[in-house]
């Protein structure tokens, strides 16, 4: 699913419409979009995937990705 695409990659998935995802898993039959950013630690680490849900769809913007990518960065530094 998108989660899974995020990892594989370490790419930002951002995804207006669920449905046109190919292998999308949904986890609530009412998603309509998601976004979901890779979360690296200071050695450039993936460490897991925060993954965020919307009933509505193209829910989130580039500017959210932009706030939120360095917010995780700054919170994950010094994991593990």
């Amino acid at each position: 699913g998108v989660c899974g695409a995020c990892a594989r990659t370490g790419q930002v998935q951002n995804v207006p419409d669920v449905d046109a995802f190919p292998g999308h898993i949904a986890c609530s039959s009412s998603t309509k979009s998601e976004l979901v950013l890779p979360v690296f630690n200071a050695k450039g680490q993936l460490l897991g995937v925060f993954d965020i849900d919307s009933d509505t769809p193209a829910a989130f913007t580039k500017a959210d990705e932009n706030w939120l990518v360095p917010l995780l960065a700054e919170i994950f530094r010094d994991a593990a």
